[in-house]
């Protein structure tokens, strides 16, 4: 059991990057969904609204839960935000790449291309996320 904890310890922002990434995920997907179907919006936009969604979500767990952030005093964590948003944005770019060129270009299920999209960008989000805004001091 002791093993089983130390290797939680070692590895404990990866579990619960990938626990909250996956949430991220599903609410990116879901969100994504409902926009696009039952609302019938433009892949596009429902896909721009999706992401504003999942990147609000995860900027809060992000910062609590997975890297524990210690930044208390008001500008440390506007500039902690802003940090996280500018990542966000240049992986929401890849993402909106990724869609154009496989829905509109390639024509697969956007579903799909939003699926794999999404486990690109969240892969890269954390290697952002650890190396530049929440990096240990």
């Amino acid at each position: 059991m002791k093993f089983i904890w130390n290797m939680y310890k070692k590895y404990e922002d990866v579990i619960l990057y990938l626990f909250f990434g996956g949430c991220t995920f599903l609410i990116c997907m879901v969100s994504y969904y409902i926009c696009a179907e039952p609302l019938g919006m433009n892949y596009m936009v429902a896909n721009v609204i999706s992401w504003v969604v999942a990147v609000l979500f995860a900027y809060i767990t992000n910062r609590i839960f997975v890297f524990k952030s210690k930044v208390r005093d008001f500008t440390g964590v506007i500039k902690e935000l802003w940090m996280f948003i500018a990542c966000r944005l240049s992986t929401g770019v890849m993402e909106i790449v990724i869609m154009f060129v496989g829905v509109s270009l390639l024509k697969f299920n956007d579903l799909i291309v939003k699926a794999v999209a999404q486990v690109l960008v969240i892969l890269s989000n954390y290697v952002l996320s650890k190396l530049l805004i929440f990096k240990k001091k």
